[in-house]
């Protein structure tokens, strides 16, 4: 079993409810993600109602669809998403918890601390350090985006 930690730090000129918002609408993400430096390509919340603990949805990525839901929602402070990859038999390959913390800075910026979590199980863990790299960078294009999407 391979695992990645790493946590990112952005301040964005946006009050804090307003960021909890961008990153709590699932379907929203296609509005503002990053295309370039990221492997996904659409999110779908799967589940109905407003995002909550429990809410699903499916990314699409350049390898394939990835089923995740959230798991933690404490709004305006907490979020943390889960998300997971599976064999054709069901054996979970990899599963990831993008997390954020905010703090509000004032009235007008957020201090969004940004917590990855990665764990790759089986032989797919000898590729934790490419997965590592990976990661850090699409979690980098993450805040990049969010940070661009308030400007």
């Amino acid at each position: 079993m391979g695992d990645v930690e790493f946590e990112l730090q952005r301040t964005i000129k946006a009050p804090v409810a307003e960021v909890f918002v961008r990153l709590a609408d699932i379907e929203g993400h296609n509005e503002w993600m990053p295309r370039k430096g990221s492997i996904l390509r659409q999110t779908t919340q799967t589940s109905p109602g407003p995002p909550g603990v429990g809410t699903t949805y499916e990314d699409s990525t350049q390898v394939g669809r990835t089923p995740g839901e959230i798991v933690e929602f404490e709004p305006p402070r907490r979020l943390v998403y889960h998300w997971w990859d599976s064999t054709s038999s069901g054996k979970v390959k990899m599963e990831g918890w993008p997390g954020y913390t905010l703090e509000p800075v004032g009235e007008a910026e957020t201090l969004v601390r940004h917590d990855a979590r990665l764990r790759a199980n089986g032989i797919w863990g000898l590729g934790t350090p490419v997965l590592r790299l990976m990661a850090r960078r699409e979690r980098t294009a993450v805040l990049d985006a969010l940070e661009k999407s308030f400007a």
